[in-house]
């Protein structure tokens, strides 16, 4: 076959990268959604009313009692495909491509997501980029059983990997976030010449899924401007305190996944009840703070850094809530919960010396950066959601910091970690975020 002229395989490649984006995109838009329905839902509780309980907030509050046991019975059973998070299972798959097939599947992909539903509905405490990343890869390998010449210049590797960070993307609005993640964490090399394919699959997908779009900064504007030598000297303490505590968040993490999920597989009913008993006692001792992936909370904060404190009672609560639901392989995130862990750490360390916007920010990077050990992700996610740019220097020290950190505690990243614990458990969707 006669090869095509430059200007015109350039057309086809880029109008390719852009299906791909599209699909991912459409996939994703109504998982968008349901992070709005529950912001709405969330904005019932007490804590955004600054009302007393009513029948329906506490009906919101009581609901992890009979979601939890729901969720387990059905990872138990019908549904068990799609438990765990679906990071690790996209990670197994870029390791070892033949499990694609039954991993990346329709039927494991909508299971997952029909959990996640259900949990995000329900205010369960967890974020959402295993479903977003497992289902942006799906897509991509349905595309290439469907279509073996798409982007055939992409290896199998490439195209999960690209098309995963285009549902990060797509579901936070953000290519840059899609496109450091899959450099970051899913291939763990900035390849220029996958970087720029990925660029346009995650800008289209992130277009499409997020119609009308969000504000340059998803939660709000820190207006705080210290100068780069203030900004490092209060990085430190905050960016060890939050990284410290994003470490123990993956560690407890992982440290749950060993015990819920085996006692969720053979007891789903009884397991379920005390899991979600317990999720809505934080509920109610925090007013709703617990609840959620977290955004309600860091917009609240955000706000007036200098006014607004979590609380210890509210730290406990965001720490203990998402080890519990994600630890039990309900599929969800765990960025959201580390972000907020930060934020709601850095203003009380701050904000008695007036500077809770600097502390919010250094802290959810350094968080996110203990958590997760990708420091790159966790400045640009920082930014994202609450700017300003002139608290880079100290934020990109934070995510170094915390980063450092949280190997003293994590010998290896926590997506690594438990994706090798989805590999020992014979690729079966056990494993949580």
């Amino acid at each position: 076959m006669r090869a095509l002229p430059a200007p015109a395989a350039l057309l086809l490649r880029l109008g390719q990268l852009a299906l791909l984006g599209l699909a991912v995109g459409l996939a994703c838009w109504p998982l968008n959604l349901l992070d709005r329905w529950q912001e709405l839902l969330l904005a019932l509780l007490p804590a955004s009313t600054g009302r007393s309980w009513n029948g329906l907030a506490l009906a919101l509050a009581l609901a992890p009692v009979l979601v939890m046991p729901l969720l387990l019975w059905l990872q138990a059973g019908p549904w068990s495909g799609g438990a765990g998070s679906g990071i690790p299972q996209t990670l197994v798959c870029l390791e070892k491509n033949e499990h694609s097939d039954s991993l990346l599947a329709a039927r494991p992909t909508l299971q997952r997501l029909g959990l996640w539903s259900i949990a995000t509905l329900a205010l369960l405490p967890l974020g959402r980029e295993g479903p977003v990343v497992q289902l942006g890869a799906a897509v991509a390998a349905g595309l290439r059983r469907r279509f073996p010449g798409l982007l055939a210049g992409l290896g199998n590797r490439e195209l999960l990997a690209a098309a995963g960070g285009a549902g990060l993307a797509a579901g936070f609005n953000t290519p840059l976030v899609g496109v450091v993640f899959m450099a970051e964490e899913l291939t763990a090399r900035f390849d220029a010449a996958l970087i720029w394919p990925a660029l346009v699959i995650c800008e289209v997908a992130a277009l499409v899924s997020n119609l009308g779009g969000q504000p340059e900064f998803a939660l709000g504007l820190l207006r705080a401007s210290p100068g780069e030598p203030l900004q490092a000297l209060l990085a430190v303490p905050v960016a060890i305190a939050a990284g410290l505590l994003g470490a123990i968040f993956g560690r407890m993490l992982l440290d749950a996944t060993r015990r819920f999920t085996p006692l969720a597989r053979r007891r789903p009913l009884r397991t379920g009840l005390l899991l979600g008993a317990l999720l809505a006692l934080f509920a109610l001792v925090s007013g709703g703070r617990s609840g959620g992936d977290g955004e309600a909370l860091m917009a609240w904060l955000i706000q007036d850094p200098g006014a607004h404190q979590a609380g210890a009672l509210v730290l406990m609560t965001r720490l203990l809530g998402p080890c519990i639901v994600l630890g039990a392989s309900v599929p969800g995130g765990l960025i959201d919960p580390a972000l907020s862990l930060g934020a709601a750490l850095g203003p009380m360390v701050l904000g008695p010396v007036g500077l809770g916007p600097v502390g919010l920010a250094v802290g959810m990077a350094a968080a996110l950066a203990g958590a997760t050990q990708l420091p790159v992700l966790s400045v640009v996610f920082t930014l994202r959601l609450a700017g300003d740019q002139q608290l880079l220097p100290g934020v990109l020290l934070a995510a170094v910091l915390g980063a450092y950190v949280s190997r003293l505690l994590m010998p290896k990243p926590i997506y690594h970690a438990l994706s090798e614990g989805q590999q020992e458990s014979g690729y079966a969707g056990t494993v949580s975020p």
